[in-house]
């Protein structure tokens, strides 16, 4: 089992975009044996300490294997909605982690 921990930074009012990209990108990971485990919206009091900006989203997944992740990335379905994505999302910072 694989786990991924995405930061993601948001462009400032592409908000609504970025939430049609994710009602459609999100119902595609089981079909990859991909799931969601936390998905979080902080706000600015819930950080303790930040260097920059802050991002509008964290999400915790997690994948059985590599391959399941590069599928669910390579999928046809999502490519066709990639560019809310590009319109939406400034950056993301993707941290790759297993259990232990």
């Amino acid at each position: 089992m694989l786990y991924f921990t995405m930061l993601i930074f948001v462009k400032e009012g592409q908000e609504k975009v970025f939430q049609e990209f994710e009602n459609l990108a999100i119902p595609l990971l089981k079909e990859h044996n991909g799931k969601i485990i936390y998905r979080i919206r902080p706000t600015k009091d819930n950080y303790i300490s930040y260097e920059d900006e802050l991002p509008y989203e964290i999400h915790f997944l997690s994948f059985n294997t590599e391959q399941d992740f590069k599928n669910f990335r390579k999928d046809e379905r999502r490519k066709a909605f990639l560019h809310l994505k590009e319109a939406s999302i400034k950056s993301t910072l993707l941290v790759k982690g297993e259990k232990i």
